[in-house]
């Protein structure tokens, strides 16, 4: 079910203000600063754990807003949604509120890679988020700007750390007082707006950014090794200025898929959501951002830009000649204004028209908010635990973009996962951990920790060697019963019916492997589907048949009504489950087989740079650096992968089998082909 009706959003900013009007301490458990996705999602994570918390924003009405794309979800961004919808979080059933168009990308392939993603209503998202921390128990939000952190100095009784205390309020008048301390600050840690050759101090267009005092402390108090990155965002276009009848028409799904699992539909009828179009840059395009390319002083810094969304004027630079798509999306259900995915650019506004009109739909555009360029400080994730805690710093965790990542959903996973962790260290509970194994959340949070980051972060399916077992459909099963009975932070419904969908999956699996025929028999019930002449005698179970492209678990439930009939609202995840059974299976004797030789000796003499590629040159080069004396202190290292160990294993063990055949002495080689022979009942030859 989705959540109630929403209010106005004037009667929440009414209530929110009044909570933070009425702030009661000067002492919480955790305090969070910053109120976009990384902030919203720890906020509401740590009081969910149990903590007193205390979000302070600069901006009320500006919680939980969508800062640049009115999109959810992605090809691996989706996958985090669904994940930290599985722990209780925010964003999917944000989404699933927001959204006015619902597509799967990726739905040509595999389950395992398929990317949620829906177009949200920017107003619609941000009334959701902010009744949803309204109604959050032990959660208080307060306006005002963070200056100073409250650190004491390094303890020798703790190792040597720093320890927040809490934060001081821009003004120096008010002090509050807190065990742990979440910085979300986003791209306002210091942050610049740049437009053609003009530059301003902000971290979001008509916001300032966060106080100067607070990236000092960071940079020099606590000596963060710290860098600077910058992104962008396009114009907003008058919709009525579009010609759409030379765009391509991309219709959202029929059926729009929730992202949240305690949802069954969206708010959006399928019949309501607004269609995307999609068109290219011209060679008019290129022309006009190499003519204006010396106005443009954003694009000359030296700050890295985001590899995979890059700005216009960088995929021009990088690749000249080539035609770029360019998404026009709608931003609401009542807005008048249409995004240009793809057209993020800082040059000057007029010259920007000049751009826009270069592209067919939009030869008579108008611009109603011109784009423009972000710089930003981050802080090295390096220098941060698996639990998003600065290392010299107790009680001090970052999440978001201020670790060098970009995209909403990779900033809602990571709050998340930090306001967990803050609240667990505020009542003297252990850490929480995820490992790669297991979530994509802990894939990015281990690449962020281990790797570090030289360009913003962005993830990818492809970043998760055990992305077969890590899908879209089943983060409950992996993750809810987890969140609850370990991590803390899931609520006791959503908990329940983890366990319903669990019971129950488990009950239709058992009904499917014991539904076993003979082959003749599956083709006398289904027809012809292609089933191997090898099995001819083999009885296949239900299992089995869903495995075959042509097989689903309705035209099995249809035949099997008895046993099938009971299950039929887990047909598509039954038949996903079927389908990469196997490679599961895999998967996990991998994983424990990296488990039971953790202790194997690795030869000190080992050409790690001989190594086959299926070691990427980093991983090597690192071995070769390190040397590592076993298994385990090789998983240990900063820059490898459960791939890269599992490669490692199978290449130690098959050179110490060569080695063994090489010195087998003629004797012992006769004697083991004798026993080998014997056990065939086979004489060996005179």
């Amino acid at each position: 079910m989705l959540s109630k009706k929403l209010p106005p959003l004037q009667s929440v900013l009414l209530l929110v203000s009044r909570s933070a009007s009425n702030l009661a301490r000067h002492k919480y458990d955790v305090i969070v600063v910053g109120g976009g996705h990384a902030g919203t999602e720890a906020a509401a994570a740590a009081a969910r754990v149990g903590a007193e918390t205390l979000l302070v924003t600069q901006k009320i009405h500006t919680i939980g807003a969508l800062s640049c794309n009115p999109s959810m979800g992605g090809v691996g961004k989706g996958q985090l949604v669904k994940e930290v919808d599985a722990l209780d979080g925010l964003c999917g059933r944000a989404a699933d509120s927001a959204g006015i168009y619902f597509s799967i990308l990726n739905r040509s392939k595999g389950p395992a890679v398929w990317g949620p993603r829906a177009q949200l209503d920017r107003q619609r998202y941000r009334e959701f988020i902010q009744l949803e921390l309204l109604s959050t128990p032990r959660l208080t939000v307060l306006e005002g700007s963070v200056e100073e952190l409250l650190i004491t100095e390094p303890n020798p009784d703790e190792a040597g750390q720093h320890r927040i205390t809490g934060i001081r309020l821009a003004n120096g008048s008010q002090s509050i007082s807190a065990d742990s301390v979440v910085i979300t600050t986003g791209t306002f840690l210091s942050g610049s707006l740049f437009m053609g050759q003009t530059t301003s101090p902000g971290g979001r267009m008509g916001d300032a950014p966060s106080g100067t005092g607070l990236s000092q402390t960071l940079s020099e108090r606590l000596g963060l090794r710290m860098g600077r990155l910058r992104t962008g965002t396009p114009p907003r276009i008058e919709k009525d200025s579009v010609d759409f009848s030379l765009a391509q028409l991309l219709p959202p799904d029929e059926h729009p898929t929730p992202f949240s699992f305690l949802n069954t539909h969206v708010r959006c009828k399928p019949e309501e959501q607004l269609p995307c179009h999609l068109t290219y840059t011209t060679p008019g395009v290129e022309r006009v951002v190499r003519e204006s390319i010396h106005l443009n002083c954003h694009i000359q810094q030296d700050a890295k830009g985001p590899r995979y969304c890059p700005s216009i004027e960088s995929r021009v630079l990088r690749f000249p000649g080539r035609q770029h798509q360019v998404w026009l999306e709608p931003e609401g259900v009542t807005s008048d204004l249409l995004y240009p995915q793809g057209l993020s650019m800082t040059m000057p506004p007029d010259v920007q028209l000049r751009l826009l009109r270069e592209i067919p739909p939009l030869h008579r555009a108008e611009i109603r908010v011109p784009g423009y360029g972000v710089q930003y400080d981050f802080v090295c994730p390096t220098q941060l635990s698996p639990a998003l805690q600065v290392k010299s710093t107790q009680g001090l965790f970052l999440a978001g973009q201020i670790n060098g990542t970009t995209g909403y959903e990779e900033a809602a996973a990571q709050g998340l996962w930090a306001g967990v962790n803050a609240a667990r260290q505020a009542l003297c509970m252990p850490p929480a951990a995820l490992s790669r194994t297991e979530s994509y959340i802990g894939v990015l949070v281990d690449d962020l920790v281990s790797r570090g980051v030289t360009e913003p972060y962005r993830m990818f399916t492809s970043r998760a060697e055990f992305r077969a077992s890590l899908r879209p459909d089943n983060a409950d099963l992996r993750l809810t019963l987890k969140g609850f009975e370990e991590v803390g932070c899931v609520s006791s419904t959503r908990y329940q019916e983890a366990v319903r969908v669990r019971d129950s999956l488990h009950d239709a699996l058992s009904a499917l492997q014991s539904l076993a025929l003979s082959n003749s028999k599956w083709t006398e019930i289904l027809g012809d589907i292609g089933i191997s002449e090898r099995k001819t005698n083999v009885a296949l179970t239900g299992m089995d048949l869903l495995r075959y492209n042509e097989v689903t678990f309705e035209m099995l439930a249809t035949f099997f009504p008895e046993r099938l009939s009971a299950y039929m609202e887990f047909a598509q995840r039954l038949k996903i489950e079927a389908v990469y059974k196997p490679h599961c299976d895999l998967q996990r004797k991998e994983i424990e087989r990296i488990q039971r030789e953790e202790n194997m000796s690795l030869p000190q003499d080992i050409d790690y740079m001989s190594l086959p590629v299926s070691l990427s040159l980093e991983v090597r080069e690192i071995l070769d650096r390190v040397r590592p004396s076993t298994l385990g202190a090789a998983t240990r290292l900063q820059g490898m992968t459960p791939a890269a160990i599992l490669h490692l294993l199978r290449y130690v063990r098959q050179t110490e089998r060569q080695e063994r055949r090489t010195h087998r002495t003629r004797p012992e080689q006769k004697e083991e082909r004798e026993g080998e022979l014997c056990a065939r009942n086979v004489s060996l030859p005179q």
